[in-house]
């Protein structure tokens, strides 16, 4: 069943102008009754202007009357909203981050060459034309541009990634690259997770031999240091 645009604002709305009850207007607005109860009663978590939906071609006043009159009548909408979807095109990127879209471009074409351009575009989104500049140093700003991690600067995700160059890398024949940066810190958790452990065991038994030993506090210093 279609659905007021804002159906909270719609159900506000109806609330203050009509007599209809909370289960009418529940319904139509696809709310749960509670919530309908809560903005009749100002406690809901936010609060909401009310939205005409007689205004807004939703409704008629035919409607609202036949409804007021039995409270066993389900509304009917006039018309449902507008659905916008993006089917195609380039990803949207915020403004403020459009900036950064160069440099995560160059860091990919410098580290993973086999990706190509049509995939890049997809996943930055961006045009041919402006990897192709980038390639070539023929890009306006070059000079300003310096090849910076796409993920760092939140233009994609690590998963996004990693899927793409591994896809990237089978249909190239190569091997994927495997990312071993966090390794080091890794193997430093571990070795600090057996030490904590140690520990934990030592002071159990100096415990259960009446030894009395004095806990140790440790910090985020401490820990690294062990």
């Amino acid at each position: 069943m279609a659905q007021p645009l804002m159906p909270h604002a719609t159900a506000s709305w109806l609330v203050d102008n009509t007599s209809l009850s909370f289960e009418q207007i529940a319904e139509f607005c696809g709310l749960h009754i509670l919530e309908v109860q809560a903005i009749a009663d100002d406690t809901a978590t936010a609060k909401v202007m009310g939205r005409d939906p007689v205004r807004a071609h939703e409704l008629t006043m035919e409607e609202i009357e036949k409804g007021q009159a039995d409270p066993d009548y389900s509304l009917k909408m006039l018309k449902g909203p507008e659905q916008v979807r993006r089917t195609k095109g380039p990803r949207y990127t915020p403004v403020s981050k459009r900036q950064d879209k160069p440099d995560g471009i160059a860091w990919i074409l410098r580290n993973h060459p086999e990706i190509s351009d049509g995939a890049i575009g997809k996943l930055i989104g961006t045009t041919r034309t402006t990897i192709t500049a980038i390639r070539d140093r023929s890009h306006w700003n070059i000079a300003n541009i310096v090849p910076k991690d796409p993920v760092t600067l939140g233009l994609t995700t690590q998963r996004e990634l990693d899927a793409l160059v591994a896809k990237a890398a089978k249909a190239a024949g190569i091997e994927a690259p495997v990312d071993n940066r966090l390794e080091g810190d890794r193997e430093a958790l571990i070795e600090q997770l057996r030490a904590e452990r140690v520990a934990a065991a030592a002071a159990a038994d100096a415990a259960e031999n009446g030894e009395g030993a004095a806990p140790v506090e440790h910090t985020a210093e401490s820990l690294f240091k062990q």
